[in-house]
């Protein structure tokens, strides 16, 4: 195949690249907070999120989404989100009844679109726009948090009020999946057999 066209090919496996980036960075964050380096845990954080929204673009703007991209993307912000909580936690700036909370929440959503698949096949998993404000929070949270460690940010007055909203958040977007997951079987089983 000539250059232009290989270049094109290669090119379309750049959103893939970014998230696999970011899930090779995820890792560094709980050693970097653990080994007192806060400000490194912080730029990989700003990393993992700039190649988070550039692989986002990348994908819609010249149609490189893939189906292993779709798969992979929500795998590595959870697992970045996951892990920049538990290194948070680990240097107590995070309580752990909110990482056990959020741990439950993600448990609850894909037991339930597992359950789902078993039961009626495919489930749609886009996030509700509720998940989504959780999502947003937790990782305004985490930046929170980190910009606090680093200095850049009078955090401390505020952190407790922030993880009691954040926690709040979590907790009812975990009911609503488990309402929407309820709703759906109920349905689901009220139909009449082909």
């Amino acid at each position: 195949m000539s250059g232009p066209r290989r270049g094109l090919i290669q090119a379309r496996h750049l959103p893939n690249l970014l998230t696999g980036l970011r899930l090779l960075l995820a890792p560094l964050l709980p050693w970097l907070l653990v080994s007192g380096r806060a400000g490194a845990a912080l730029a990989v954080a700003a990393l993992a999120g700039l190649s988070d929204a550039l692989d986002g673009w990348l994908a819609k703007r010249f149609g490189w989404g893939s189906r292993l991209g779709s798969l992979l993307d929500p795998i590595a912000d959870k697992l970045m989100l996951g892990l920049a909580m538990l290194g948070l936690w680990l240097v107590a700036a995070l309580p752990g009844w909110l990482l056990l909370l959020v741990a439950l929440r993600d448990l609850v959503i894909v037991a339930g679109a597992v359950a789902w698949w078993r039961l009626a096949g495919p489930y749609d998993g886009r996030p509700t726009w509720l998940g989504k404000l959780t999502t947003f929070a937790q990782v305004l949270l985490v930046l929170a948090c980190l910009l606090g460690l680093v200095g850049w940010l009078p955090w401390a007055p505020y952190a407790g009020q922030a993880v009691l909203v954040v926690a709040m958040l979590t907790f009812a977007s975990g009911l609503d999946y488990v309402i929407r997951y309820g709703v759906m079987a109920w349905r689901h089983s009220r139909k009449p057999a082909a």
